[in-house]
């Protein structure tokens, strides 16, 4: 019980970007191997990037390798570009061929398809890359990163960026997407601590995204994806930061009604922007618990809080005044790494008592279910935000969220399993338990029957009606005005 409780803090978050049945895209070559791409790619860049073909080359592996193996494929070739111009010429010759790409920063992606492909695999390690810029409060970030790098380089500096909330998350997907974080409550999403973007456009033009240079882009790149071209680097706000405290509860199943309890309660009461928990609710090795992480951003959280929660008696507890990035590391999000996996997502307004109890009967229910199935970890991530996370930014300054007229708590739905062949059946439960569990929040008077989904979180069929919103046409004009030939559709992920 000890290790398959620790074990259990997978959040998704990320990163994302990601593909299959979502849209079509450009039909690709018929080549089915695709070597004269790869090789026209690997005579075209420079000696700042690096090239690898389809083998057991240690390089190669990484570079096409994801979290969940169920998010890899074979790539003809990889490739790391060094340099935007390399970025450029890569995209000049795919666009050339029809030759079908992905783009993959960390690799956190739960779609298949996503951000793999059975073309050309670019990988971007090398934009590893991070500058504070004191004077402007701003940080430059590589689109190769994990936040686990960023948190580390920031942190001699006494600042913070709006990040990822466990280690392994990626950069890139995550913040294309959107970005919920420990500091949401505080400062919005990630996109709304966006200032600019460095972008290498279809066409092979390497050009710098801001509100004055090209606010329509700015506003289409804040949680649309990998439409309009391959990000090179971000721009964030960065923020003091002090030490924190907080960390990692194991609960066992005993006293589950309590951490339902107490969940509740944080929801409705506490409004510390400074607060946050995370209640992963899990099922491993044929028990459900509960995986709580705790945040509080200071070195001591005022008395009360999380007092329901450091209440209950728990089977494992590290909890602590630590730095930002010591808490970061204590959740073992990656230790069901590995495995095959899939996202899925209900988007609420508040948990109520029979909301926390629907999720921790679908943990047990689907639990026992799918261990028949070879799943081995079956994960519910309960997320309770402030109301006020989408009051950080105007109405309409980004593609994701399309309405910030009131703030949408993502649950996330995470299963891992071990067999391909129970890849289709574990699909339909992620989408029959965000079904019901839709349902359930329904009927508690939740106005959330057409709110949008959270696109990292979503699984890959959802449509993408349901990720934009309104912003759908005016992302679409988008599209076709920067990538009037559809380069970007010969890669994966959510398609305008």
């Amino acid at each position: 019980m000890r290790q398959s409780l620790a074990t259990a803090t997978c959040l998704a978050t990320l990163l994302a970007t990601l593909s299959g049945g979502v849209a079509e895209t450009v039909q690709s070559r018929a080549d089915s191997d695709f070597s004269s791409t790869c090789q026209e790619i690997s005579q075209a860049i420079s000696s700042a990037s690096g090239f690898h073909w389809q083998g057991l080359d240690l390089l190669y592996l990484k570079d096409v390798g994801h979290w969940a193996t169920s998010s890899s494929d074979q790539a003809a070739c990889s490739v790391e570009p060094g340099t935007t111009d390399d970025v450029a010429a890569i995209l000049q010759i795919l666009a050339k061929n029809k030759t079908p790409f992905a783009v993959k920063g960390a690799g956190h992606a739960s779609n298949p398809g996503f951000s793999s492909t059975a073309g050309v695999q670019i990988a971007m390690y090398r934009f590893s890359g991070v500058t504070y810029h004191a004077e402007q409060g701003v940080a430059e970030v590589g689109t190769g990163l994990i936040w686990d790098n960023v948190y580390s380089a920031l942190e001699p500096y006494g600042v913070n960026v709006v990040g990822g909330r466990v280690t392994g998350v990626g950069v890139a997907g995550f913040t294309l997407g959107g970005g919920y974080s420990w500091k949401t409550n505080q400062y919005g999403l990630t996109v709304d601590n966006l200032t600019g973007f460095e972008l290498v456009l279809p066409n092979g033009t390497v050009t710098t995204v801001t509100q004055d240079t090209y606010p329509d882009l700015f506003f289409g790149l804040k949680g649309g994806f990998n439409n309009f071209g391959i990000v090179t680097k971000f721009n964030l706000t960065t923020h003091a930061q002090t030490e924190v405290w907080g960390g990692l509860i194991t609960i066992t199943q005993d006293q589950l009604d309590k951490v339902n309890d107490a969940t509740v309660k944080f929801s409705k009461t506490v409004t510390d922007p400074k607060a946050q928990v995370l209640p992963t609710y899990n099922f491993v090795l044929g028990q459900p618990g509960v995986s709580l992480l705790m945040f509080y951003d200071g070195p001591t959280p005022p008395a009360g809080i999380f007092d329901d929660y450091l209440a209950i008696p728990s089977f494992t507890k590290d909890v602590k005044t630590r730095s930002f990035l010591d808490l970061v590391k204590a959740a073992p999000a990656n230790a069901t790494g590995g495995q095959r996996a899939i996202f899925h997502t209900v988007s609420l307004l508040d948990y109520t008592d029979k909301i926390m109890d629907a999720v921790l009967n679908e943990t047990k229910f689907w639990g026992e279910r799918l261990s028949l199935k070879t799943g081995t970890f079956i994960s519910y991530d309960v997320e309770p935000f402030l109301p006020t996370i989408f009051s950080h930014a105007t109405e309409g300054s980004s593609a994701f969220p399309p309405s910030r007229s009131k703030g949408l708590l993502p649950l996330n739905i995470y299963y891992a399993w071990l067999l391909d062949l129970a890849d289709d059946d574990m699909h339909e439960a992620a989408r029959q338990s965000a079904d019901h569990l839709t349902k359930v929040v329904l009927g508690e008077g939740q106005d959330v029957a057409d709110a949008v989904l959270y696109g990292n979180y979503a699984i890959y069929d959802t449509p993408i009606e349901r990720i934009y919103g309104d912003n759908l046409p005016k992302l679409k004009a988008l599209k076709a005005q920067y990538d009037p030939d559809n380069v970007m559709g010969l890669a994966g992920g959510w398609k305008f």
